[in-house]
């Protein structure tokens, strides 16, 4: 039996490591390249953001586009790809983290309702930094991270790397720094990678969620409350905002038969967000009708 063992390890080394690179290669695969965003229609609508792309997920092709190849910064946005970061780790999401003073924003001084000290789930975490964009919930999991923060941006670099993003750069997990920038043609290839995620378009298409902190239930609602809004299907959704980056949206939507995926960045409300995305909607359907 002893000598059975030995002999099948090898093969079964082998197994898994070929199962693993072959993990490993699907998750940092970047998608089908986009096509110019300047040679798109230019977008003739009323909208207030200041950079903008709309992409049909099927083919690639621009739709819509202002200004979207401007590198500009992304906000919470960022944390799309933090949570690609954190799901390639494989790490157990049942795995408990605790809130430290570390993971306290002393850059721009945002508020969170998760105090320090509180224990939580990884799982509750990914949660907490996707639906409410919780700082110091993105900020707990990159000090888990294998290796720590440090190791986390490395891998948060390599994932840029891997999905062909040559004006992206990011710095951090959470998208506080205004150092975090991307375009909006990128922010899209960043929404279209998420969204291989079933786990990250599970999250942030739900219009709330419900968390354990330090053992007490806590409901949270999604930021963008297109959500679950009456004739909306939206598959994929992430807001942003800061003072340098505006009100940001980067968000996938069926649009009749289609899937769409809309980028809006550094708009100057969250009102006119909304009012933008409604805006690209309508003109949308009209266009498929």
């Amino acid at each position: 039996m002893n000598t059975a063992h030995a002999l099948l390890r090898p093969l079964l080394i082998v197994l898994a490591l070929s199962a693993a690179l072959a993990e490993a290669k699907a998750a940092a695969e970047p998608p089908a390249p986009a096509p110019d965003a300047a040679a798109a229609q230019p977008l003739r609508l009323p909208v207030n953001a200041k950079h903008v792309v709309v992409v049909d997920d099927a083919t690639g092709n621009v739709l819509m586009a202002r200004d979207a190849a401007a590198i500009v910064p992304i906000a919470s946005l960022t944390k799309l790809m933090t949570a690609m970061v954190i799901l390639d780790a494989r790490q157990h999401p049942a795995e408990r983290l605790r809130i430290s003073d570390d993971d306290v924003d002393r850059l721009k001084h945002s508020k969170s309702f998760v105090r320090v000290g509180t224990e939580l789930s990884r799982q509750d975490a990914l949660e907490l930094a996707l639906v409410s964009s919780d700082n110091r919930a993105a900020s707990a999991l990159a000090r888990a991270y294998p290796g720590g923060e440090s190791a986390f941006v490395r891998a948060l670099q390599a994932k840029v790397r891997a999905l062909g993003l040559r004006n992206t750069s990011l710095q951090e997990p959470t998208g506080l720094s205004p150092q975090n920038t991307s375009t909006a043609i990128e922010v899209a290839r960043i929404t279209a990678a998420a969204a291989r995620y079933p786990e990250i378009a599970r999250i942030t298409s739900s219009k709330r969620a419900t968390v354990a902190l330090s053992g007490r239930t806590r409901e949270l609602h999604n930021t963008n409350r297109l959500v679950g809004a009456k004739g909306w299907n939206i598959l994929l959704s992430k807001t942003g905002y800061t003072d340098e980056a505006g009100r940001c949206l980067a968000m996938r939507m069926m649009s009749g038969a289609r899937a769409v995926t809309v980028v809006l960045l550094d708009a100057d409300g969250s009102a006119h967000r909304l009012r933008d995305a409604a805006l690209i909607r309508k003109s949308l359907s009209r266009t498929t009708s």
